[in-house]
């Protein structure tokens, strides 16, 4: 009797051991995931920064062009204002672009973390 006891006990340990090592390798997988996840988003997010940063700059630079040329018509320098009103709207329009597009960025963090939550079955 003691003796079945003794190898019931050793089992049982056994058994609880080798479920605690598969909670901790379980554990291991979720922590690299979610490492792998932050350092894509924090890629992620540079890059849409420098993209945003660049837009700004552009539909700054545009928008300031095109208060130029606004202040030149009806004066001295009339043809030329009219060109600086094209050329400053449009580079003023490609900047906004510029910094529309950076939150692309954004959005791929949001639908990778869909895709994998929907890999895994939880909502």
């Amino acid at each position: 009797m003691r003796d079945k006891l003794i190898i019931l006990m050793i089992l049982s340990t056994s058994v609880s051991f080798g479920q605690q090592q598969t909670s901790l390798d379980s554990l291991k997988r979720e922590i690299l995931l979610l490492r792998t996840e932050v350092e894509n988003l924090e890629l992620d997010m540079a890059i849409g920064e420098k993209k945003f940063k660049r837009g700004i700059l552009v539909a700054t630079i545009g928008y300031s062009v095109t208060i130029a040329g606004g202040l030149m018509l009806g004066r001295k320098y009339d043809d030329a204002g009219k060109v600086l009103l094209i050329a400053g709207g449009t580079t003023g329009i490609i900047g906004t672009v510029l910094m529309v597009d950076s939150f692309k960025y954004l959005g791929r963090a949001h639908r990778r973390n869909l895709k994998q939550s929907s890999r895994n079955g939880t909502p």
